[in-house]
């Protein structure tokens, strides 16, 4: 039976203060990169930063309504709510594009985007599904749903298209892992395919790291490589072009690994290394190969932000300005910044890093504030991460868990991402900071995926599955 207590005896306080925090600092932070002289009362809504405030306003009330409702409900509701934000992304893309990306519902300036809403319909199925399940005993099935609860979304934000987001849904993957959902039962029912091999285990699942930061490794080389500027010698006179080179140099691997573990392996175990090694090879060149097309079918803007990131060409033509303007502004903040509405190089005045009060949000931040502010800004975020984690490890529900990782999985791609993109890390993907960039669609639904966390957690003594 569950006990009647006061509704914030349980909230999470350390967690609650860090969301308000960060919601008054974004709002100080978009006025200030914002500014207008002609326009100087924040509350004005002509402006961004009047927006903002209501915007804010707006987010606060949807994370109070969130709070109020039973924590039953988004059990027992998780398949509805998940299929009303993927509806919202089937109906988002008979509408006209804006900016090249049919990604928004509305009129005028006001609207909201859906793909936003559908990361937090994807991680309350998610922990619906994974709490239904017996991960020990988990077959094809098992693994199938749960690759297509996160994967159809990304499908259909990737028709939109929406890189940024869709990177974001990457970060379930990570949630899987933990908790034990492996591709060992697709990968085994596959390989016992072939004639004659019959395997009882794979080792896929126990190695999902490792193999990841290879598929990585492997697709960086590839995009290296398969720029025309390089090219193998393996013969005298005889060049081969970096993609096929790429392929060519993955095959002399695995013979040369064939004919070593050959040598020291016994009869018995020579079939097994065979295939270990055929398997390897052929998902080598699935991965080197489906990078190598999908970066050919990339939009010309795509490919020109990748290959300046990787130094594949240089910026003759200025297409990498949004990222060197972004860099340069932050190191223009030198130790200890310029002051409160000082930036010069990150302003909207000046222009010269544009969508400084969204993407770049982190630029007048930095530039204002030096490297001791964007420290703060940066211990505040692993502040709020260690306090999701720790939330998550004390739930005694399968389905809070999986919920709590969901949410420390989404801020933490958007806190590295983001000010990845603001340091020139990596790519321009179109990512906001949580809770400091200018939007609604942003900071409604990070209020909501966290009011939602600190309802589950100030019920868990209640819940037991």
């Amino acid at each position: 039976m569950r006990r009647e207590d006061s509704l914030t005896q349980h909230v999470d306080w350390w967690l609650l203060s860090i969301v308000v925090i960060m919601l008054g600092m974004g709002i100080a932070n978009v006025y200030s990169a914002a500014y207008d002289p002609d326009h100087p009362n924040i509350f004005d809504f002509s402006q961004k930063y009047g927006k903002q405030i209501m915007w804010v306003g707006i987010s606060i009330f949807l994370g109070f309504l969130v709070f109020l409702i039973d924590s039953d409900i988004y059990r027992k509701f998780a398949i509805p709510i998940y299929l009303f934000c993927f509806s919202l992304l089937i109906v988002v893309l008979f509408t006209p594009p804006i900016n090249g990306a049919r990604a928004w519902l509305g009129i005028g300036t006001m609207g909201i985007q859906p793909a936003e809403f559908m990361k937090i319909g994807t991680a309350i199925v998610l922990s619906r599904y994974i709490s239904t399940v017996n991960v020990k005993n988990q077959n094809v099935q098992t693994v199938l749903i749960a690759l297509a609860i996160v994967m159809v979304p990304m499908v259909m934000i990737l028709l939109q298209p929406d890189a940024g987001t869709f990177v974001v849904f990457t970060s379930f993957f990570f949630v899987l892992y933990r908790e034990g959902i492996t591709f060992d039962p697709l990968v085994l029912k596959l390989v016992n395919i072939i004639p004659g091999v019959r395997f009882k285990e794979t080792w896929v699942g126990s190695h999902f790291i490792p193999i990841l930061f290879y598929v990585v490794f492997l697709s960086i080389v590839t995009l290296l490589m398969s720029s025309n500027k390089y090219e193998f010698t393996f013969l005298p006179g005889v060049l081969i072009p970096g993609f096929y080179g790429v392929i060519t140099v993955i095959t002399v691997i695995a013979l040369i690994a064939y004919l070593v573990l050959r040598w020291i392996s016994s009869k018995r175990d020579l079939r097994r290394v065979l295939l270990i090694i055929i398997t390897g090879w052929f998902l080598s060149v699935a991965v080197s190969t489906t990078v190598n097309f999908s970066f050919s079918s990339l939009a010309p803007h795509q490919k020109d932000r990748i290959e300046l990131v990787l130094g594949l060409r240089k910026d003759d033509d200025g297409k990498d300005y949004n990222r060197n303007r972004a860099m340069a502004a932050v190191g223009s903040g030198g130790m200890f910044g310029k002051g409160y509405r000082k930036a010069s190089v990150a302003s909207v005045r000046s222009n010269h890093v544009p969508e400084s009060e969204t993407d770049f949000i982190f630029c007048p931040l930095a530039e204002e504030w030096g490297f001791m502010g964007s420290l703060a800004i940066v211990g505040l975020f692993m502040g709020m991460l260690f306090r999701i984690i720790v939330i998550a490890e004390r739930q005694r529900s399968t389905f809070n868990r999986v919920y709590a990782y969901c949410v420390a999985m989404i801020v933490f791609y958007h806190f590295a991402v983001n000010i990845g993109m603001n340091i020139g890390l990596a790519p321009v993907i179109g990512i906001p900071l949580p809770f400091f960039s200018y939007g609604g669609s942003s900071l409604m639904s990070f209020s909501m995926l966290l009011f939602i966390l600190l309802k589950l957690d100030s019920q868990r003594r209640d819940v037991l599955f």
